[in-house]
């Protein structure tokens, strides 16, 4: 069985970056989005990103960001994969020239959200999330997992509403490549929980090998 890739988001303190490293998370995400309140300051976000080693990726969530604002953000924090989460089209996120994953907002239309996969040919992945479109994701919002595809041809993480106590259902239900978790790791917004965190990490190790355990 492979292993689920896992991606912390929205974190914008040093012990937590720390934390998510000791872990062995695959990807650490900072948010830019203007409205979010996990975004970061540039400062800020180079304090965090020389705590990252070079074998976990860093994420940059950016949404309806001005072009200019995410060259900024490039140059200053060297991020490894964009990732958009507004009405950015396929030409805008890959015109930067790093992978990016596409957030799909699945709350609401589900299939106006299917719809919306092809639209991203560029894409190198796929983000499943459960806020409606035109919303903040790190929301908590769930959805009905069932309402995936069977079969992608992206790697498609799984976001929304996620915690230690349901993703071991989540990975076995919609058997994602990865698990994107913000909100359900949290003591209040951008203040990751230590305990949450290393259990979220154990419910999904235990999740792609329930006979180790």
């Amino acid at each position: 069985m492979s292993q689920t890739r896992i991606k912390f988001c929205g974190l914008t303190r040093a012990e937590d970056v720390r934390l998510a490293v000791e872990l062995g998370v695959d990807y650490v995400g900072l948010v830019f989005a203007p409205q979010s309140p996990r975004r970061l300051l540039l400062g800020q976000a180079k304090m965090l990103r020389d705590l990252v080693p070079e074998e976990i990726a860093l994420v940059a969530l950016v949404m309806d960001n001005k072009a200019a604002e995410i060259d900024t953000i490039i140059k200053d924090i060297q991020p490894d994969i964009l990732q958009f989460h507004g009405a950015e089209d396929d030409a805008f996120c890959a015109a930067f020239g790093r992978p990016f994953f596409k957030a799909i907002a699945m709350g609401g239309n589900s299939e106006g959200a299917f719809a919306a996969i092809a639209r991203y040919p560029s894409a190198s992945g796929l983000l499943f999330d459960g806020h409606a479109a035109g919303e903040q994701g790190g929301s908590g919002q769930r959805f009905d997992w069932k309402q995936l595809p069977s079969a992608l041809d992206k790697p498609y993480l799984l976001a929304g509403g996620l915690s230690a106590d349901n993703v071991a259902v989540a990975i076995r239900t919609a058997h994602p490549w990865g698990v994107d978790v913000s909100s359900g790791i949290e003591s209040s917004p951008g203040a990751k929980d230590a305990e949450k965190m290393r259990r979220f990490v154990e419910a999904v190790r235990h999740a792609d090998h329930p006979q180790s355990s």
